[in-house]
This record gives structure tokens, C-alpha cells and sequence, in this order.
């Protein structure tokens, strides 16, 4: 016998069959004894009451390898939790649609009352609402759903933020590499770099943006490319920290000072990478952890009768450092 089983035998949601076993107060007495009168005629053992005791559990259900994105999301949603009595269980599906399940399964037994899905990129992705009967948040990934809620990454407002940031240098050779052209988020920076340089009356050094993977590799092979083509070029904007490191590396072996000669921007600020960067690297923060706390806010209005639907759309920050030096004045 699962949760779903007796919340249908007492005829309520699971959300509100988890909060009568678990002695939430917004349950009503005589509802409260319907469920539990459903998982004693059920069986449903005692032992496999939530495992958290009575506190609120909210399961993080993530396909993002490595903990690059989850982790920061995670310590987000914490943080918006503060001294609540909630619990936060992350599961890694590891892109399989089968462990997905599994662990769908398995925190619905254990009396999850939400779940936030998180995401490994910002494309569109299937919703999954229709397999979960508690309420869903997703993050980071939007879901194919207009019913669903999701929250993502402003990728056009970060790139707007890096293409302003270069021209107030001045910069005015502006050329763009980025991932593979399959990714929304590196089409949505591509065509909001373009549109400022418009407004500017500037076109993109070396054309069109160059499209590739996401890396050292790629970013070294590119940044010799665009030199070659446009040899003119003064700032690269770079569709994630890894292609701007590969640049920054690229550069210097073609004897172009950075920021001297060729001023550099990343994107997502992975700390690690981008702090070590030489010279360290000026990048878009996407703000992961303040994402984990929306998404949390908006479940735990979900949670409390007033779902939202649609999607909200997160600007992150630019963060300042010495591949751009200081701003002008």
C-alpha cells in the first residue's frame, strides 16, 4: 500500500492524506479520522510514516549531474525555510526516466507533500505533474505545461547585463562565443547581445556568434577563429566561464593583453573557475540559490491553497572582475 492508495480510499488529495497522518493543523478532525480510519483499514504500516517525524518533507528531485546546479539550488531552498519544520530530501534521477520514477514512488510513500524539479539546463522540458498528486515547482528547466510553474534564468537580461557592461568600457568590437546553437539559453544571450548592439548601431565582431560546445576546448579553438576573422575585435562575450577561461588562454598564447587589448565575459560564475581564471573572470551570476528560494516561496503558497502557474523569470547579477577591469564613470 502506497500513500496515493489511501488518500483515494479516504477520498482526498495526497497532500492532504500526508498532512492528517502527519498532525498538520490545517486538516480538518473529521478528515483527519477518515484518513487515518483509510490507512488502518489499508494497512499502511506506522513505519512507513513520514520519516522526518512530523515535519513538512519536500522532495528536490534533480537530473543535473555533478551538483553543479542542485547544490546551490538546495542551499537556497534551505535558506528560505529559516527555522521552519521542513525537511528537504534531493534525489538524483541522473537524466534516467526509470530512477525518475522510482523516486517519485518512493517519496510519495514517504509523505512528501511537494516537490521542486530541478532542471540541467533552461530548455523546455516534459512536464512530469501529471505522475506527482502533490504540488510541483520547477526550476532551472521550464516545464512544457502553461498549468505548471516554473522558474528560470533571465538568459536575455543576463546577456543584456555583460553587452551593456562591455560598451560602457568602451568596447565596440563586440564578438560572441557560445555552446551548441540546440541550446535555448545560448540562442536567448546570442539574440539579446545582438539587439544592444543594434541599439548601438554596432554589428558583432566577426558576424555571426560562434556556436559550439561548452568549453575550455571549444573557447581556445574559437577566440584563434574570430581573431583571424575579425582582427579588430576588443571584448568577447562568452556563453558560459569554461569558453571564456579556453579564451582568456587562447588570447594570451596570441600575445592580446586581457582586458588591455581584448576585454572578456563569462557566464553562470563558477567560482572556482572563474576566481581562478587569468586574469579572473568578469561573469554573469544566475543567483541559483536565490532560484532555489523562489521556487520554494511559490510551493509553499501551493502547499497553502494558492497555486501560481506560468513562468518567472530570475535576471541574476554581473559580477565585476579584473578580465574587464573597472567600469567607466
Amino acid at each position: 500500500m502506497t500513500l496515493t492508495d489511501v488518500a483515494r480510499r479516504a477520498g482526498v488529495s495526497v497532500a492532504t492524506a500526508s498532512k492528517a497522518l502527519n498532525n498538520r493543523s490545517e486538516v480538518a478532525e473529521e478528515t483527519r479520522s477518515r484518513v487515518r480510519l483509510a490507512a488502518a483499514e489499508l494497512s499502511f504500516p506506522p513505519g512507513r510514516e513520514t520519516i522526518f517525524g512530523t515535519s513538512r518533507v519536500i522532495g528536490l528531485l534533480t537530473d543535473e549531474p555533478g551538483g553543479r546546479l542542485s547544490i546551490p539550488v538546495l542551499l537556497g531552498v534551505e535558506e528560505s525555510l529559516g527555522d521552519t519544520e521542513t525537511s528537504v530530501v534531493l534525489c538524483d534521477a541522473r537524466g534516467d526516466p526509470g530512477r525518475r520514477r522510482h523516486h517519485i514512488r518512493t517519496l510519495l510513500d514517504r509523505r512528501v507533500e511537494g516537490f521542486i524539479v530541478l532542471g540541467e539546463d533552461n530548455d523546455v522540458r516534459p512536464s512530469l505533474t501529471r505522475d506527482i498528486p502533490v504540488p510541483v515547482v520547477y526550476v532551472y528547466g521550464e516545464s512544457d505545461d502553461l498549468a505548471d510553474l516554473s522558474v528560470l534564468a533571465d538568459d536575455a537580461e543576463g546577456a543584456r547585463l555583460a553587452a551593456e557592461h562591455l560598451l560602457s568600457l568602451p568596447r565596440r568590437r563586440v564578438g560572441h562565443i557560445t555552446g551548441p546553437k540546440s541550446s535555448r539559453a545560448a540562442r536567448d544571450r546570442a539574440a539579446a547581445l545582438r539587439r544592444v548592439l543594434d541599439g548601438r548601431g554596432l554589428v558583432p565582431a566577426g558576424g555571426e556568434p560562434l556556436y559550439g560546445e561548452w568549453s575550455r576546448r571549444w573557447g581556445r579553438h574559437a577566440a584563434r577563429d574570430l581573431l583571424a576573422a575579425d582582427p579588430g575585435v576588443d571584448a568577447i562575450f562568452c556563453g558560459n566561464d569554461q569558453i571564456a577561461d579556453g579564451v582568456c588562454e587562447a588570447l594570451a598564447g596570441l600575445g592580446r593583453a586581457v582586458p588591455g587589448d581584448v576585454a572578456v565575459v563569462g557566464y553562470d560564475n563558477w567560482r572556482t573557475l572563474a576566481a581562478d581564471c587569468r586574469p579572473p573572470l568578469t561573469t554573469v551570476d544566475e543567483e541559483l540559490g536565490r532560484m532555489g528560494a523562489i521556487a520554494m516561496e511559490c510551493l509553499s503558497a501551493a502547499l497553502d491553497g494558492r497555486p501560481a502557474s506560468g513562468v518567472i523569470r530570475h535576471p541574476g547579477r554581473l559580477v565585476v572582475r579584473e578580465s574587464t577591469g573597472p567600469a567607466a564613470t
